[in-house]
């Protein structure tokens, strides 16, 4: 039986440099937007990783658990990946980075909803129905930000935020087709490959399809396709599979919120975006019902430990 430990120091800081790096994800597309466009980012910088991915499978001879089986299962990740970034990458053309990175986030929310329906095992507690109370409230009163005059309920803003939602349900819907898929029972890195490729393939046809195909390489957009593709596609998502294979999960879990509060932060610093009182007050209120969520079995299990007195 496979044992995972609890959090210590080494996992804690890996953890806080791998938030800030999912953080700086959406303030990197939105940055480089003028010069490449969100949607064509995504896809070259999934095409370049999942290169990288499947080059890491082939060099670990993962032949023997990469079977055929789990094709089926990589289909389904592969679209629901690409349909999340579609929406973000439109998104952040209506919606600031600060925005749509706590919208995105709202995704362990969807999940845990699916997975409680889905299996048994995970249904959720009255506490942890309060919580996903307590985020959807957050949701509505982040979504209404005052209006500038002459407009109406339908804003840019809003349309963008709605966006960020869609995108947060479709990661929802990932995490629950890999639990019922025998994507479960394979090697991380092959999820994560059929992720890249599905995306890269179905957002490069939308860039086509739509003639989102202008390519400015200048220092910005250089600077941010390199960190998106090799820092963030490849590098923190396998530091983030390799720490779910020897930490418990659910502890990771509660560290990972740090991400949407290190999004709004680079958003306001780097590029200068403001918050307003409805956005910040309800970003707390999804904040707060994710951890009661997430962290509500960790909570239980310390509880059901017994305790050592000293020596």
């Amino acid at each position: 039986m496979e044992n995972r430990q609890t959090i210590d120091k080494k996992a804690t800081v890996m953890m806080i440099v791998v938030c800030a790096i999912w953080g700086l994800q959406q303030v990197a597309i939105k940055a480089a937007a003028e010069d490449v466009p969100p949607v064509l980012q995504i896809a070259l910088r999934s095409g370049v990783a999942a290169v990288m991915v499947g080059l890491l499978l082939l060099v670990r001879r993962y032949r023997e658990k990469c079977r055929v089986q789990t094709w089926r299962g990589g289909v389904i990740v592969g679209v629901l990946f690409a349909v999340e970034y579609i929406a973000v990458s439109v998104g952040l053309s209506y919606t600031s980075a600060a925005h749509m990175v706590i919208f995105l986030y709202t995704a362990p929310i969807f999940a845990a909803i699916g997975l409680h329906i889905r299996f048994a095992s995970e249904r959720l507690s009255s506490v942890q129905w309060l919580g996903i109370v307590i985020a959807f409230i957050g949701i509505a009163v982040a979504f209404y930000a005052p209006s500038a005059p002459g407009e109406g309920w339908i804003t840019r803003q809003r349309v963008g935020d709605a966006l960020g939602v869609l995108g947060a349900i479709a990661w929802g819907a990932t995490t629950l087709s890999i639990r019922c898929s025998k994507l479960a029972e394979a090697p991380a890195p092959l999820t994560l490959f059929y992720q890249l490729a599905g995306a890269c393939v179905i957002l490069a046809a939308v860039a086509g399809v739509t003639g989102q195909t202008t390519l400015h390489l200048s220092g910005i957009a250089i600077a941010s396709l390199a960190f998106q593709t090799v820092v963030f596609s490849f590098l923190s998502l396998l530091v983030w599979f390799w720490l779910l294979g020897r930490y418990l999960a659910s502890r990771l879990g509660v560290l990972s919120f740090l991400t949407p509060l290190s999004g709004v932060v680079f958003g306001v610093w780097l590029l200068d975006e403001k918050l307003d009182t409805s956005f910040v007050f309800g970003s707390l209120l999804v904040l707060a019902g994710i951890v009661v969520v997430s962290g509500h079995d960790m909570w239980r299990a310390n509880r059901a430990q017994p305790c050592l007195s000293s020596r």
